[in-house]
């Protein structure tokens, strides 16, 4: 057995790969596995990653074969790729796309190479209320209603469908990117974003127009959807997460194509205009007045003749939009994140209802390139006065996290931090509503939270990126869409339990590239030796993937320092 002791990677049977993250390889290395493996955990100098089918078929419907999944686990490796796990990537990745969703005329059918694996999945009683009349020699016909349900099914049985079947192009809407014949201010495409268009439409193929793209926040996903919406040039139906996300979608979409306003609708608690591209909640189509009730808004899918549904932070998509996302497949679909973590583990239904994973930056690569700030990440460990500590051992486990996440000496380490970027735009997040109205209060600063009206949310946001106001206290509801460039430091004071995409939406809210020096800081106020501590770590999963280091500091320590900087500079 070849055995390379210079080399960063253990590639172990039960497909658990180890990375040594203080060798020289690791960055490129991790890059490598990222992209067909998930990162599970960070203890010490190993870096845990495993693989499974769902991250071997999110690479192969991006491209990436069998044999290039090897090279890397064998380009890195100290030993050769064990048996068992070469058997494995080829068999996970090989079932990707080995029943495909096709058209024949006007039938839908699934079709396979494999003429016993038809016969096979014919024989799944879970499967046969989709299918239409007996198999025959082109296939198994499906009804055109259970094209979503059957992609669900088949990905659970672990035949991952390509749907090749097409979408039809919906109502006719011209609309033109912005650029020196359209008049306006000219705009041009970054070469990824390019690239991410190019990615989801192939205009060489029919079957381009459902997946999702992979971004870093603050890259420019929006724009990416204004980009696919103008090669498609149909009506269009976009949902995101709330009502400052829905304006911010509508400005973009005025500045940066030649739209005009009229054209543009919300669809909202607070507005109810349907338009050519209509943009809508995902809250408001959830809507409903008792839990028994119907959702009252779930006909907007129905309202116009869409060409095309972009689903904003896809991640979230609540349970009743994934239903109703089974309904309509012959319309194109485009989901966009910044990571496709789900806490629920549903990531399958994104996978097979809205798209497989078309395209993804690595964070890390567009902040070399400069497209991103360069951010420093510090996990500050904050004690405990004895008091709260004594509530915390006595409590139930489901309090302890919220005693110490509310632990009051955070609001002296958040004092020194506020002074030390006193210059700065400063964005303070937490989780507990009772913790930022003291904190609001005790560094004089607004407040935004689900409560404030939107108007007055924007109004905030607006003198925050003006510059009038130096230091906003944010709930929650500034973890996803927000438009705050100018924010350089973001210092978060308590979150939700151990959530990676809440820990990367925050640290998104100050990735926006600045000018003269493109460098931020992200700040986790963390109680030291408690269960905050354990959940952090899950938190920066994510964010460790894609190549974020967090130094640990005890709050003792920060202060020292701090104070030596001070000296310094004095």
């Amino acid at each position: 057995m070849r055995y390379d002791p210079g080399k960063p990677l253990m590639v172990q049977s039960d497909s658990t790969l180890m990375l040594e993250a203080d060798h020289p390889e690791s960055e490129a290395a991790g890059a490598a596995l990222s992209r067909f493996a998930e990162l599970v955990k960070t203890p010490g100098h190993i870096h845990t990653y495993r693989m499974t089918p769902m991250s071997l078929w999110n690479a192969a419907s991006s491209g990436m074969g069998a044999e290039r999944i090897l090279d890397v686990l064998n380009g890195y490796g100290k030993f050769d790729v064990p048996l068992q796990v070469r058997q494995n990537v080829n068999h996970f990745v090989g079932r990707y796309g080995l029943v495909k969703l096709t058209l024949d005329g006007q039938r839908l059918m699934l079709v396979s190479d494999e003429r016993e694996l038809l016969d096979k999945l014919a024989g799944y009683k879970s499967l046969q209320s989709y299918f239409v009349g007996s198999p025959g020699e082109g296939g198994l016909e499906v009804d055109p209603a259970y094209r979503g349900m059957i992609k669900q099914d088949l990905i659970r049985l672990g035949f991952p469908v390509q749907d090749l079947a097409g979408y039809h192009h919906g109502e006719t809407m011209p609309i033109r990117l912005r650029d020196a014949t359209a008049g306006g201010r000219p705009f041009r495409l970054r070469d990824y974003q390019r690239a991410a268009v190019d990615a989801f439409y192939d205009g060489e193929r029919l079957h381009g127009g459902s997946g999702i793209v992979v971004l870093p926040c603050g890259a420019g996903k929006t724009v990416i959807g204004i980009a696919a919406l103008a090669r498609l040039q149909c009506a269009a139906l976009i949902l995101t997460t709330n009502v400052a996300s829905v304006r911010q979608w509508k400005r973009e979409l005025l500045d940066k194509t030649d739209l005009d306003e009229q054209l543009v609708g919300e669809y909202s608690g607070e507005r109810k205009e349907v338009r050519p591209v209509t943009i809508a909640t995902y809250q408001i189509l959830t809507h409903r007045q008792r839990k028994d009730d119907p959702f009252l808004h779930m006909s907007l899918f129905n309202e116009r003749d869409w060409g095309l549904i972009i689903y904003d932070e896809v991640h979230l998509l609540p349970a009743p939009v994934f239903r109703a996302t089974a309904d309509i497949q012959a319309t194109r679909r485009l989901g966009l994140t910044a990571t496709l973590v789900r806490e629920d583990g549903r990531q399958e239904d994104v996978f097979s209802l809205v798209g497989p994973k078309l395209f993804e930056a690595g964070w890390k690569d567009l902040e070399q390139k400069g497209w991103v700030a360069h951010v420093e990440c510090t996990e500050v460990r904050v004690p405990m006065p004895e008091p709260v500590r004594e509530r915390y051992v006595r409590a139930e486990p489901k309090h302890k996290h919220r005693i110490a996440g509310e632990n009051p000496v955070k609001l002296e380490v958040l004092s020194r931090l506020l002074d030390k970027h006193k210059e700065e735009q400063t964005l303070i997040i937490g989780q507990y509503l009772d913790q930022l109205k003291t904190i609001a209060d005790s560094v004089r600063a607004p407040m935004i939270s689900g409560e404030m009206p939107h108007e007055e949310r924007d109004g905030l946001y607006a003198r925050f990126n003006r510059g009038d106001i130096k230091t906003l206290v944010v709930s929650k509801v500034a973890n996803f869409a927000v438009d705050l460039p100018d924010a350089r430091v973001a210092i978060q004071v308590s979150g939700s339990f151990g959530s990676r995409q809440e820990e990367a939406q925050r640290l998104g809210r100050i990735l926006r590239p600045k000018e003269e020096d493109n460098r931020a800081y992200f700040y986790s106020l963390v109680s030291d030796d408690t269960r905050e501590q354990e959940f952090a770590i899950h938190r920066q999963l994510f964010l460790l993937e894609q190549g974020y280091r967090y130094e640990i500091r005890k709050a003792a320590e920060t202060d020292v320092r701090e104070e030596r900087e001070t000296e310094g500079a004095t």
